[in-house]
């Protein structure tokens, strides 16, 4: 799970974040007794010789700058907050798009507005307000309010978008990047459920996420109050990355298929396939949330970093 991250001047949100998150003393201590090994808050506490509650507010600062994960674990007295460190690499660059000359456009993709799926139940479409259609019916993956869905879940399959390319008639493409929030898929959430997460980009395989979790256990930060405790509540939000170097997830190389590899222009559109391979070693399905489901407020995020003709 753990991971490298880059981020630019252009990511003004996570640099707040981060810098927010490693403004103090305490929160660095956390996260150097966090290497190699997982810890509850009472443990982190007790080694800092600091108050429970103070240990937990540093933790959801931590957690919110996506350097750490918590998961409830069974207690003497109840659940506790098991805490992981998820980070580590993460380079800064202080530059912008403009800096280095290039130009982006960013598209957000409702996750309801998939051009094609194949499913298997486990699996559902629901809104802001509610479900669409019947619960494991693969059928209702064409119910005309499906682009309004903002969670959708799959036992086995697919579900693939087209993004438009049209500025590549007078712009030659610098490198792209794919980002989405996203987690296995059990009947209810399970914290022992993996699936193996893959990326096709015109067709070609983009790399595979392993995903240890159908996460639960706390309340997904954006979810609606009508959403059941019991479901699924949050993912894992990645990043697929794609340069003349390779491909990469989360800042680590996973394919030698450069961008150019990808042709993003040979077509009248860019297809991006989010699903299980048929082979996975862990078949364990997937969620995919939109922008208000969750954690973090976005749908599927596809950003196109080109330089005029």
């Amino acid at each position: 799970m753990k991971t490298s991250v880059k981020i630019r001047l252009d990511d003004t949100k996570q640099l707040v974040l981060l810098g927010k998150a490693l403004s103090v003393d305490t929160r660095l201590d956390i996260l150097k007794l966090l290497c190699g090994r997982e810890l509850n808050i009472n443990e982190i506490a007790e080694a800092l010789s600091i108050p429970p509650s103070s240990a937990a507010s540093h933790i959801r600062v931590l957690e919110a700058a996506g350097l750490i994960r918590t998961a409830l674990q069974p207690g003497i007295r109840g659940s506790m907050k098991l805490c992981s460190k998820v980070v580590e690499r993460a380079e800064l660059e202080l530059l912008t798009a403009y800096d280095m000359r290039e130009q982006m456009e960013v598209i957000q993709m409702p996750i309801g507005n998939f051009v094609d799926y194949y499913v298997e139940p486990t699996c559902g479409l629901v809104g802001e307000r509610g479900p669409i259609g019947e619960e494991d019916e693969p059928r209702c993956f064409y119910h005309p309010e499906r682009s309004n869905a903002k969670l959708l879940w799959l036992g086995k399959g697919y579900v693939e978008y087209r993004f438009p390319n049209n500025l590549l008639k007078k712009a030659q493409e610098v490198r792209a990047e794919l980002s989405f929030e996203v987690c296995s898929e059990d009947h209810e959430y399970n914290l022992e459920w993996p699936s193996d997460i893959t990326v096709w980009m015109n067709g070609k395989d983009a790399g595979t996420f392993f995903c240890p979790s159908d996460f639960g256990g706390r309340r997904g930060k954006l979810n609606p109050e009508w959403w059941p405790d019991k479901n699924t509540q949050y993912g894992a939000l990645k990043t697929w990355s794609f340069t003349a170097e390779g491909t990469f997830l989360d800042g680590e190389k996973v394919s030698e298929l450069t961008l150019a590899d990808y042709e993003l222009s040979g077509a009248e559109y860019i297809s991006v396939r989010i699903g299980i391979k048929e082979d996975a070693k862990h078949p364990g399905g997937m969620n995919l949330f939109g922008n208000c489901f969750g954690d973090h407020p976005q749908d599927i995020k596809f950003t196109l970093f080109y330089k005029e003709s």
